[in-house]
């Protein structure tokens, strides 16, 4: 399962379905110069289009769904499913980020990228640093120190 062709998968269908996102995780990372390994796709979207994103990723076979996570007392809330590649077992995660009032400013400032597929809705480089800064993994913190090199380049 190739990470790229599934993420351009989904968003072509989002586009088609007319349902707002924006990119945020490691895929927002290589958008801003900052390639790195990662293993899912994540998305933030609003709470009101939850129902149909999951109808359009299950679609796609994003069929295992693991529901609903809370993080930092239901501030940060992530919805994930699973999809199984049929030739090798391999799992690709869509963690959805629900839009909350502790990140409304996040989902203010996306911006739209230009990529090969035409636009893309970003988190912007000050919106991942909120976002990470609220997980502060190691790789969270290696992600802030790219980002604060470019946020006033921007």
């Amino acid at each position: 399962m190739e990470l790229f062709e599934e993420f351009k998968q989904l968003v072509a269908e989002f586009k088609k379905e007319k349902i707002e996102y924006a990119l945020c995780g490691g895929l927002a990372m290589a958008v801003y110069a900052f390639a790195r390994a990662t293993l899912d796709i994540d998305i933030l979207i609003e709470k009101k289009t939850l129902k149909k994103a999951k109808a359009v990723a299950m679609k796609l076979g994003f069929s295992f769904d693991a529901g609903l996570m809370n993080f930092k007392n239901g501030t940060i809330q992530i919805y994930r499913l699973t999809k199984i590649a049929s030739d090798s077992n391999e799992p690709l995660m869509l963690d959805m980020l629900l839009l909350t009032p502790e990140i409304e400013d996040v989902w203010r400032t996306k911006r739209l990228e230009v990529w090969e597929e035409g636009e893309l809705p970003v988190v912007s480089p000050e919106g991942l640093i909120k976002l990470k800064s609220m997980r502060l993994s190691g790789q969270d913190q290696d992600d802030i120190k790219n980002l604060e090199s470019i946020k006033d380049e921007n």
